[in-house]
């Protein structure tokens, strides 16, 4: 599924017109976005919880050549499953 194919999901199930749609699924989108941004979680009951964490520099190797690079610090994004998606899964 993607942005689009969510979005037709959403007109449908809610009886609204796909521009309806979209508006509510990139504001969604774009609230997590924002929350993740001051550090803070987004969570949603049965659904999961996405988070940041801060991944430190380390070396690495440039696969073709062999070469040590540095791998800079960065912010990346987590998201841990709930228990109720989870098992729905499963």
């Amino acid at each position: 599924m993607n942005k689009g194919d969510l979005i037709k999901v959403v007109a449908d199930a809610a009886n609204i017109t796909q521009s309806q749609a979209s508006d509510a699924v990139q504001s969604v989108f774009e609230s997590i976005e924002n929350t993740l941004k001051k550090s803070d979680k987004a969570s949603f009951v049965g659904f999961g919880t996405f988070s940041t964490t801060r991944r430190s520099a380390r070396d690495g190797r440039n696969p073709s050549t062999g070469a040590t690079i540095k791998i800079p610090a960065k912010t990346v994004v987590k998201f841990k499953p709930g228990k109720a998606l989870s098992d729905a899964v499963n």
